[in-house]
């Protein structure tokens, strides 16, 4: 199992990139950001730099999105970055669920995510398509260009459309049974569309906070540093809960219920510990979403998620411990996965 570092791009860039090298020293393989260039700063940017200090890591947004930037604009970054580092590059998308909402838009369809991705890929690997009536490519692009796109999703839809077209999949939550009822979804949407299902690289994504012992006291403070996720993926439920309903068998219950004291959110404190928008998430959420203990704790669920056919457990590292969870993972957490 791979583990990669996911970061914001909060100023000063020198701390994330002085973190990401701290990483792959770790023996960490990919390195991922958020992107959402109102709240954060640019990260293609902060790529380059990072590419240009390390030599093995691979780096990517978690997730971009198909409205942001022009999907040739978009093709056009990830194949520069490819050819002056080489091929380690991945393509995290979405809808654009913050990048979009904090600027007054909504995410894009699952309809215009498809054809990005296509486009994007395309363009990238140095194919000829087509873009608003206009064939486009990049003359430049040199043989063995390769741009892996692997896709977030949680709902019905999203997960067919990601079985039958995405490189990956990015699950933004740790819980075993969602894993498993998602993961199978994935690939039974890519065994469908003719595909191999295991050629579907998966991706684990979720704070990972380690804590010198399992006392209560120890626990307690790593659930509030890490709270911040259920209401981050709170944002992603709702969308569900309004598309599909409450128990509508199409979305499992163990994701949706945990929402119903959701009063709103603030894309302010998006992804920070602290956030006040994330009080009706329960401890309960809290554990099966994170990672949260000691390194034996951690390792039970990793095994256990990789049990389940996931290749990459990406840490969200949005709280008080960044270097520590880093090193802690670095010593105890990789050596003993590998």
């Amino acid at each position: 199992m791979d583990i990669g570092l996911v970061l914001q791009t909060d100023p000063p860039a020198r701390l994330l990139i002085d973190r990401m090298k701290r990483a792959e020293a770790a023996g960490f393989t990919h390195g991922w950001t958020f992107d959402s260039v109102v709240l954060w700063q640019e990260p293609f940017v902060i790529y380059s730099r990072i590419l240009a200090e390390t030599t093995r890591l691979h780096v990517g947004p978690m997730v971009t999105n198909p409205a942001t930037r022009t999907w040739e604009v978009t093709a056009s970054l990830f194949a520069t970055l490819n050819d002056m580092y080489g091929n380690r590059t991945v393509c995290g998308i979405g809808r654009g669920d913050s990048a979009q909402r904090v600027a007054g838009r909504r995410p894009a369809t699952l309809d215009h995510l498809g054809q990005a991705m296509h486009a994007i890929k395309e363009l990238a690997e140095g194919r000829t398509v087509e873009i608003d009536g206009t064939e486009m490519h990049l003359p430049w692009v040199r043989p063995g260009a390769e741009l892996p796109i692997w896709m977030g999703a949680y709902g019905p839809k999203a997960l067919a459309l990601t079985g039958r077209q995405a490189d990956g999949f990015i699950l933004q939550l740790a819980d075993p049974f969602l894993t498993e009822w998602m993961v199978k979804a994935v690939r039974s949407a890519a065994a469908e569309a003719g595909r191999d299902p295991a050629s579907v690289t998966v991706c684990v994504a979720a704070p990972a906070y380690v804590t010198a012992d399992d006392s209560p006291e120890a626990l307690a403070h790593a659930r509030e540093q890490c709270r911040w996720f259920g209401g981050m993926v709170g944002n992603h439920v709702a969308d569900l809960v309004s598309r599909y309903g409450e128990h509508s068998g199409l979305v499992p219950d163990a994701l949706t219920a945990y929402i119903k004291d959701r009063q709103g959110y603030d894309y302010s404190h998006h992804g920070r510990a602290g956030n006040p928008d994330t009080a009706f998430v329960p401890d309960e959420i809290v554990d099966r979403f994170c990672l949260i203990g000691p390194v034996e704790a951690q390792l039970a669920k990793l095994n256990e998620l990789r049990s389940l056919g996931v290749d990459q457990f990406a840490v969200y590292a949005m709280h008080d411990a960044v270097e520590s969870t880093i090193d802690a993972y670095g010593e105890s957490v990789i050596p003993a996965l590998t």
